[in-house]
C-alpha cells in the first residue's frame, strides 16, 4: 500500500529509486555487520568454554591448597598472613569490539605489609602455595566476567542489529518499492491521458482546418 502523501511526479520516481538503492546498501552494510558480531560472539564464547574449565580445576586445587595450609600451618597462621593484605580492586575500562563497548578489567591484587622477597623466605610454603593458587584464581574469575560481559553486550547488538535489518528488509524496502510503482502507474496514466488530449486536439485543429 503506497503512502498517501506521494506525490506521482517524475523527481519523486527518481528520489524513491535513490532511497531504495541506498535502503539496501544499508541492508548489505547491517547483515555484514551482524555477521561479524555473530563470529565474534561464538569466538569470544569458545574462549569462556575454555576459561570455565580452567576455573573449575583451581577452584578445587585452591580449595585444597587452603585446606592443606590450614592443617600444615595452623588457621591463626593463614588468618594472619591473609589479613596483611589490602582490599583487591578492579578497574572497569572499555574498548571497541567490531563497534560494541566492551569492559576490559584490570587487576589490582592490593599491597601487603610483608614483601615479596620476605613471603618466599618466611611465609609458610602451603600457606604461600595457597596464597598464589587464589591470586592465579581471581585473575580468572575477572577474565570469564570480562568476557561474558562482552559476550551479552555482543548479543544485545546482534539482536538490535537484526530488527534494524528485518525492519529495511521487510517494512522499508517494500514500502518504497509500492511507491515507485504506484508513481510509475500515475505516470503512465498521466501520459495515456496527456496522449488522448493531444489526439483530441489535433483532431479538433484538423477538422477546423478543413472548414
Amino acid at each position: 500500500m503506497p503512502s498517501s502523501d506521494v506525490r506521482p511526479t517524475r523527481i519523486e520516481l527518481i528520489n524513491t529509486n535513490r532511497r531504495i538503492r541506498f535502503a539496501k546498501r544499508g541492508l548489505d552494510l547491517l547483515k555484514m555487520k551482524r555477521s561479524s558480531l555473530v563470529m565474534e560472539f561464538f569466538r569470544i564464547s569458545k574462549t569462556v568454554a575454555g576459561l570455565r574449565t580452567d576455573l573449575r580445576e583451581k577452584l578445587m586445587e585452591a580449595i585444597r591448597a587452603v585446606n592443606i595450609a590450614n592443617v600444615v600451618d595452623g588457621t591463626m597462621v593463614v588468618e594472619a598472613i591473609a589479613n596483611m593484605y589490602a582490599q583487591t580492586t578492579a578497574e572497569v575500562k572499555s574498548k571497541n569490539v567490531m563497534g560494541v563497548r566492551v569492559p576490559t578489567l584490570n587487576v589490582d591484587l592490593g599491597g601487603s605489609v610483608i614483601s615479596n622477597v620476605y613471603r618466599m623466605t618466611s611465609v609458610p610454603v602451603a600457606t604461600n602455595d595457597a596464597i598464589s593458587r587464589f591470586e592465579d584464581l581471581l585473575k580468572l574469575i575477572l577474565q570469564v566476567a570480562e568476557r561474558e560481559s562482552a559476550m551479552r553486550k555482543l548479543l544485545r547488538e546482534i539482536e538490535r542489529t537484526k530488527r534494524r535489518s528485518n525492519a529495511i528488509e521487510n517494512i522499508l524496502i517494500p514500502r518504497l518499492r509500492e511507491n515507485a510503482k504506484y508513481i510509475r502507474m500515475r505516470l503512465d496514466e498521466m501520459e495515456r491521458d496527456s496522449f488522448a488530449t493531444l489526439k483530441t486536439v489535433k483532431k479538433n485543429i484538423e477538422r477546423r482546418g478543413y472548414r
